[in-house]
């Protein structure tokens, strides 16, 4: 782990609420100069605290979309069947999160498919394609009360 005080922590606070804003901006709102600012930020990115800067889009708002959770419990936990199995979802545009858990499944998946259609298909290739799925469980998702993955918990303290 990367050791972190606490104007790492309030630029990453900052970058994860609102990533574009210019380093003048950053600098005031984490009151510290421009350039140790920018510094922070360049060993942030460096040491892969800071993974990249995206636009935060409601695909929704563009597209018709079916959100989909799947749980899935492979037969065999061999590390060559589980690796294959995470390569294969890694590669597939239709899965946005992937979680490898301990517990009653191996996987939580989350799904964007256009319909229930284009899930049941791609449920229907992974079964085909013998990954060694035992048993699945969907969960089509109704409404999303909170999608905030990228928050800093109000927890985090540098001290």
């Amino acid at each position: 782990m990367v050791k972190l005080d606490r104007f790492d922590i309030a630029i990453l606070q900052v970058l994860a609420r609102e990533g574009r804003m210019t380093k003048s901006r950053l600098a005031e709102l984490i009151h510290l100069s421009v350039s140790p600012t920018w510094e922070r930020v360049q060993r942030l990115e460096t040491a892969g605290v800071i993974r990249g800067y995206r636009a935060d889009v409601d695909w929704s708002g563009v597209v018709q979309l079916s959100r989909i959770i799947v749980e899935i419990t492979l037969a065999r936990h061999t590390a060559h069947d589980m690796n294959r199995f995470e390569a294969h979802l890694r590669e597939a545009p239709e899965v946005v999160q992937c979680h490898a858990t301990g517990g009653g499944v191996d996987y939580i998946v989350h799904v964007l498919a256009r319909d229930i259609d284009h899930y049941q298909r791609f449920i229907d290739d992974l079964l085909m394609a013998d990954f060694g799925i035992e048993r699945y469980f969907t969960y089509i998702v109704t409404k999303v009360v909170k999608n905030d993955g990228n928050a800093v918990p109000g927890w985090v303290d540098p001290d």
